[in-house]
């Protein structure tokens, strides 16, 4: 038998042509070869190619001067390994921000030149400030010379966003950003003046006004009283005055529907309180009293603790239908005790502290499931509802106004500090969680298990924590003070909440977000992907930034300062959006009046010195209301 040949067909039928081998049977490469080939081509494109993305960019890195010696000062290392402060090379950051926008930028700039000034001891002379008027063209001399934003006549435009490319702490720049917090309040309320003066609320596409539920059927002027004392810190004293007038002639507390009574207790009763507390104007005082006595049928019930919501005009109460069998919620019973307090401080009448020390010793006595407290308590009964707790909504405020009624006694009411910090240890044990990507985050508890879910609501913890971890009765907080418990976890849920807010599309936090194997800090649901004004990430940049001064707040608030006015800004004044992750989101055509409230009176602080409302001095109710601390010297 003949053997089988091994070679290949077409070396059996080689050919020679002009002396080269020649297979006529060979028309393709076998898929072997082609394998080799694209390998061969792959890795050629990734070795000319990829150079282009991961290869350091060197333009603008090369500095002109010589190297002389040990001596040479931090500038001439500048363009050399960090780019220089008032250059862009085009390139973009991981937040979607040119270089030159970066709000970090100016901070790691310092920080590198502080690090050269320690290796070269020499240098030291001959550190500059970085150019501070060059940079952004503007004069430090004149910072009343920086332009106004001139408003696109669209429905849906958007104010020029003031861009400073300049070291965070020059005090030109902090003030420059005030001046622009100053015009946007000026803005929201000339608005509402113009479209809706009188009535609750704006709404700023209609141009008219709203009124929501809370506030029943009448028009309150929800937004000159939740304003004023903004105004007047802003030293809008025209505005102000409008505003006084308004309220002194035409405000009139009656209702045939029923109100909210936590909400009418934050906004109104704090709001009068407040300005009689800066102005020592007694017709605030008396419409504070006005008002607070119409509430007070509200309580009662068997237990003392209060309804949610009041007829005022027949004294009738009533609980939300949804809430857990008729049961009144943990955060609007316990957001009482601040204005309450400093009403019978005021005039004298023990009514108003009892009403809420009645609150307090009912808590007391009830036994608090794995050392929680639930969201909801039936006012008849005095058992707890569903269990279910929270330090966003239903719960917040509470633990909030625990630590300030300590706060606002200077110290002296014990009981208060001893709540707060036993909810504080439930709340570490239980709720406090870290996600795989290492954020910090507080979840909710339901039915003895964690929901890994954050409401923007509780990101007002990181300022309460901070504030709890330092505030000593008659003495001003400290910053960079010794480390002390809570500091750490301050700042780390501050930093989760800043997380939520940078990685969404506008740079603005959603209503709720979440924590599970492929998802951190962001909304899942339609429904918690909005963003309506709110505070209280804001709240906790003020907090961390009056207690720690570390710059990073205030670029982190500045920043979001921009985007409200990129995405917010309308030609009638502020709206919510419908979805933090669109560039071209739908608006809600709302303004709510807390964002003059507290918005931006915590932007407008935290561009302001310590001296404006100082801490040991005053404390603020959950609607940025400044009350002052009852037992010490208050500067009007």
């Amino acid at each position: 038998m003949a053997a089988v040949s091994v070679l290949p067909s077409y070396q059996q039928q080689q050919r020679f042509v002009g002396g080269f081998p020649y297979f006529p049977g060979r028309r393709t490469l076998r898929i072997r070869e082609k394998y080799v080939v694209l390998l061969v081509f792959a890795l050629f494109g990734f070795v000319c190619f990829g150079g282009i993305f991961f290869l350091p960019d060197l333009r603008d890195r090369v500095s002109s001067d010589g190297y002389s010696g040990a001596a040479v000062a931090p500038d001439r290392f500048e363009g050399m390994f960090m780019p220089r402060m008032n250059g862009s090379s085009g390139a973009r950051n991981r937040h979607g921000l040119d270089e030159a926008e970066d709000p970090h930028r100016g901070q790691d700039w310092l920080k590198f030149r502080q690090r050269i000034s320690m290796d070269l001891p020499g240098a030291a002379s001959d550190l500059r400030r970085p150019n501070t008027s060059a940079d952004a063209g503007v004069k430090p001399e004149d910072p009343d010379s920086v332009p106004k934003p001139d408003l696109p006549n669209s429905a849906k435009s958007n104010a020029s966003e003031v861009k400073i490319d300049k070291h965070p702490e020059d005090e030109t720049v902090t003030k420059m950003r005030q001046e622009k917090i100053k015009e946007m309040m000026k803005f929201a309320w000339d608005n509402y003046v113009k479209y809706a003066w009188g009535q609750n609320e704006l709404k700023p596409l209609s141009r008219r006004g709203h009124s929501a539920s809370v506030f029943g059927s009448s028009s309150l002027g929800a937004t000159i009283v939740d304003g004023l004392d903004t105004l007047y810190l802003m030293g809008l004293k025209e505005e102000f005055k409008q505003g006084r007038e308004w309220v002194a002639q035409s405000f009139n507390f009656q209702s045939g529907s029923d109100i909210s009574v936590f909400e009418v207790n934050i906004r109104f009763v704090g709001g009068f309180l407040a300005c009689f507390a800066l102005t020592g104007d007694e017709m605030f005082k008396d419409k504070a009293v006005e008002v607070a006595k119409k509430l007070l049928p509200a309580f009662n019930t068997a237990t003392g603790i209060p309804m949610a919501m009041i007829n005022i005009h027949t004294g009738a109460g009533r609980n939300w239908g949804w809430a857990s069998g008729g049961s009144s919620i943990l955060a609007e019973f316990g957001t009482l005790h601040l204005e309450f307090a400093y009403l019978t401080h005021l005039t004298g009448d023990r009514t108003y502290i009892d009403k809420v020390m009645k609150i307090r010793d009912v808590l007391l006595q009830l036994e608090k499931p794995g050392g929680l407290y639930p969201n909801y308590l039936n006012p008849n009964t005095g058992r707890w509802g569903q269990q279910h707790t929270s330090v966003g909504a239903l719960g917040d405020s509470f633990y909030e106004y625990l630590l300030k009624a300590w706060i606002q006694s200077n110290g002296t009411d014990i009981v208060a500090r001893q709540m707060y910090d036993e909810a504080i240890k439930g709340i570490e044990e239980r709720l406090i969680q870290k996600s795989s990507g290492g954020l910090t985050y507080l979840s909710e508890f339901k039915n003895n298990r964690p929901e890994h879910k954050m409401d923007h609501l509780s990101c007002f913890a990181g300022g309460m924590l901070s504030l709890g971890s330092q505030w000593q009765p008659g003495e001003t907080p400290v910053p960079n003070g010794p480390s002390l418990p809570h500091t750490k976890l301050a700042a780390e849920l501050t930093n989760t909440c800043h997380e939520s807010y940078i990685r969404s599309d506008t740079r603005l936090g959603p209503e709720a977000f979440r924590f599970d194997p492929m998802t951190e800090a962001k909304a899942l649901r339609q429904n918690e992907k909005y963003y309506i004004l709110r505070p209280e990430v804001i709240e906790s940049y003020f907090y961390l930034w009056r207690l720690t001064k570390d710059p990073k707040y205030r670029d982190w608030g500045w920043d979001a300062a921009q985007a409200i006015e990129k995405y917010c800004r309308t030609d009638g004044g502020y709206s919510g959006i419908k979805d933090v992750y669109s560039t071209n989101p739908s608006l809600d055509d709302v303004q709510q009046s807390f964002f003059l409230a507290e918005t931006l009176k915590y932007l407008y602080l935290l561009f302001s010195p310590d001296d404006l409302i100082p801490l040991s001095q005053w404390v603020l109710n959950t609607e940025a209301h400044p009350l002052p601390v009852l037992l010490s010297k208050v500067n009007h």
